[in-house]
């Protein structure tokens, strides 16, 4: 057990995929696993843990932002030794070409700060994919009648954020959405060698102004998870 997860030794698997939803971790473990047990509800923040084809998955909510992801991802990877982190969530489109519904699977991630920028000082580092889960995510997409993009998002520290300035440049140079948590993902597992790739539906558009219902969201995510498991285990 760690102050933030109660899980017993044994309890987490290897690979771990990470919606900042906790009921959205409910949703996807009941939905995609076989067998799923909760092991973990400290402070409302679910986990369970089954098998997608006979592999062992732990699903485990991270929160919103990068500061609540990096403390689940950090003890899952000293305190569990997991593997293999994904994130699956949502995220806001910003390109032209990027329709709600589609999937983004994230090559890089850009950051203004994140909790790990203190250690790089004025160093620039570009947190990226783990390699062997891009191309494994991608050739699952492949596979299926999802619209699917590949290349770089904006993780912000803000939700309200009242920079357009900054939009526009992103659009310019081609990031494809914004969410708040894959660069600080990215940077751990870099950190302690781990691999770690997100996997985005987008739920809304900045340029556009759609955006879907709240009850829709669910039905729309399958495809992202069923991407993760597969590329997870390929």
């Amino acid at each position: 057990m760690t102050v933030h997860i109660g899980a017993a030794p044994g309890e987490i698997a290897p690979t771990v995929l990470m919606p900042g939803d906790p009921y959205r971790a409910k949703w996807a473990a009941e939905t995609f696993l076989k067998d799923a047990k909760l092991v973990n509800e400290v402070r409302g923040m679910l986990g369970f843990t089954g098998t997608w084809n006979g592999n062992p998955v732990t699903i485990q909510g991270s929160g919103m932002g990068m500061p609540s992801l990096s403390i689940y991802a950090n003890e899952l990877i000293s305190e569990y030794d997991v593997q293999t982190l994904i994130r699956i969530g949502s995220c806001g489109g910003m390109q032209a070409h990027v329709g709600i519904r589609d999937v983004i699977i994230a090559m890089t991630a850009s950051t203004i700060t994140s909790p790990s920028s203190a250690i790089f000082r004025e160093f620039n580092f570009a947190p990226t994919a783990d390699w062997s889960l891009l191309r494994a995510a991608v050739a699952a997409a492949e596979t299926r009648d999802t619209k699917t993009h590949v290349g770089g998002i904006y993780s912000s520290d803000v939700f309200y954020a009242e920079r357009p300035d900054l939009d526009e440049q992103m659009v310019r140079h081609g990031i494809l959405g914004v969410e708040m948590e894959a660069a600080e993902l990215y940077t751990l597992a870099a950190r302690h060698g781990r691999r770690a790739l997100a996997v985005l539906t987008v739920s809304d558009h900045l340029q556009t102004g759609e955006a879907l219902p709240s009850e829709d969201r669910e039905k729309t995510f399958g495809d992202m998870v069923e991407i993760a498991l597969e590329a997870a285990f390929a």
